[in-house]
């Protein structure tokens, strides 16, 4: 089994900035992708960026790519989304994921996922 726990969510303004953060713990050995994800009142959930172990190739929804990056450190199982340029449509729950295979944008290929953590960006 595989824990994942997010952390850094919160209140802003629109143009402000939060960090993320997901920290993995348990049968976390050998490479892994990850990923998050962002789910709104109401709506499905949807892929916001991914990242491979190796921290290369890092993919990004149309919609937060400019303005979001993922990042990781494999020493400490750590996953990080820096949002800047928040846009009140960015308002969701946040969740991250996890996958022993290749990162993908499809919910569907993840096999762990955090609680989440919510994000609110006020106009």
């Amino acid at each position: 089994q595989v824990q994942l726990v997010e952390s850094g969510g919160g209140l802003v303004q629109a143009g402000g900035s939060l960090r993320l953060s997901c920290a993995a713990s348990g049968r976390t050995f050998g490479r892994y992708a990850m990923a998050w994800f962002r789910q709104a009142p109401g709506k499905e959930r949807e892929f916001v960026a991914a990242i491979p172990w190796s921290g290369s190739s890092t993919s990004y929804a149309d919609s937060v790519k400019g303005r979001f990056t993922i990042s990781r450190d494999n020493a400490k199982n750590i996953m990080y989304l820096q949002m800047n340029s928040l846009k009140p449509e960015d308002t969701a729950v946040y969740y991250c994921a996890f996958n022993r295979g290749s990162y993908s944008y499809r919910a569907g290929a993840y096999d762990y996922w955090g609680q989440g953590t919510q994000v609110t960006v006020s106009s």
